[in-house]
């Protein structure tokens, strides 16, 4: 099967060597509007050929769409006018915006609306990697639009990352990535904020950070390109977790300031419960 993929960081391109490994690609065109990009990835055999769009999709039978989430809306409408067999899916970490620009088009059947949930901090094709995916949960959105033999050809492909499927409706799953997702890139990105504007020391950051900072920290490190359009296009879900989040800080600044520490400790016990939930993946 021939594919395009279109953004070649981290999940397309990563998408891109596995299925070429597995023998599901037969070639790989990719599309990127940076050329420092689509040099790298074909130097690294992420891709087979660099090609525009309209190219790429005429020659393929499935498009990846895997630029930011608010690229990809804008470009969705136009693909599908072009598509006549092929397959369309997209790794956004919202879906509305997605499934609203697909809404009522004479091609919807065509498209997938999906969300591998994996990923790092690093991006670009260099952050490509072949260990990606595997044991992860892979979201299709509203897949009673699609038509069949696109989601099945979706699920096999998936299958073959060595993900599972998990369904759902496209609102609901913009409502819980921002609660397990969205937040916690949030959350990092002001942490690190908040260390660079106290601490003007960088080596008493190096040498002091421990493991605790750095795993929580990390995520601070994501590409501003790829989350401000997530943030963008998932607002109203961020910002009720967002002001959720404030609130439960301002609890735990409340217990310190009053020294309230029973008070502290039930709500670091109630936090404990997390754990029950996260154990089950073990």
């Amino acid at each position: 099967m021939k594919i395009a993929v279109v953004g070649l960081g981290l999940i397309g391109g990563s998408m891109a060597l596995v299925l070429k490994q597995k023998g599901f690609a037969t070639k790989v065109y990719g599309v990127d509007n940076q050329e420092a990009h689509t040099q790298k990835a074909l130097e690294l055999g992420i891709v087979d050929e660099i090609a525009d769009l309209d190219k790429a999709v005429a020659a393929s039978d499935l498009i990846i769409l895997s630029a930011p989430v608010s690229a990809c809306a804008a470009l969705l409408p136009g693909i599908l006018d072009q598509v006549q067999h092929q397959i369309i899916l997209d790794t956004g970490s919202t879906k509305m915006s997605l499934l609203e620009a697909a809404s009522g088009h004479a091609k919807r059947g065509r498209y997938i609306a999906t969300h591998p949930m994996w990923g790092t901090e690093f991006s670009g094709p260099e952050a490509a990697t072949e260990l990606a995916f595997t044991g992860r949960a892979n979201v299709i959105c509203n897949a009673n639009e699609s038509d069949k033999d696109a989601l099945e050809t979706v699920e096999q492909l998936y299958a073959l990352l060595g993900m599972y499927n998990v369904y759902m409706d496209g609102k609901d799953h913009d409502v819980h990535v921002a609660y397990v997702s969205h937040i916690s890139h949030i959350t990092s990105f002001a942490l690190a904020n908040t260390v660079l504007e106290k601490e003007k020391e960088e080596n008493a950051i190096f040498e002091l950070a421990s493991a605790g900072f750095e795993s929580t920290v990390r995520l601070a490190k994501s590409s501003p390109a790829m989350w401000v359009p997530i943030f963008q296009q998932n607002k109203e879900n961020v910002l009720d977790v967002l002001n959720e989040h404030i609130t439960q800080l301002r609890k735990f600044k409340s217990c310190i300031e009053k020294e309230n520490w029973a008070y502290l400790s039930e709500l670091m016990e109630h936090a404990n419960k997390i754990r029950n939930v996260l154990d089950r993946k073990a």
